[in-house]
């Protein structure tokens, strides 16, 4: 007839520490594998749509609708990535995108 191995537990303090602390580990790796912890929804930016008049320019475009304490050579190099323009290539009736900045 086998017996059976008892354990016996040592310290209740240190037993419970570890318990406590793989269980932390076992629910923040699962949260993490099924996106709780995803930051995506503030990444997302929202545009709108600008069509461009006779005599815009992407700087006054940028004064206008990028924000004020922007540096405006990165404001328009941003809307230059951003609808893969450069500034001479801007015509009336173009539509440009233009990212909402909250």
């Amino acid at each position: 007839m086998k017996t059976r191995k008892t354990y016996k537990i040592k310290s209740r303090f240190r037993f419970t520490v570890f318990i406590v602390t793989m269980l932390l580990i076992t629910v923040t790796s699962a949260n993490t594998m099924l996106g709780f912890y995803d930051a995506s929804s503030l990444t997302v930016k929202e545009y709108i749509t600008v069509e461009i008049c006779d005599g815009d320019t992407l700087w006054q475009l940028a004064k206008d609708y990028m924000p004020s304490d922007m540096d405006p050579r990165k404001a328009v190099r941003n809307l230059c990535n951003i609808n893969n323009i450069s500034a001479e290539e801007l015509y009336a009736g173009q539509t440009l995108q233009i990212p909402i900045y909250h």
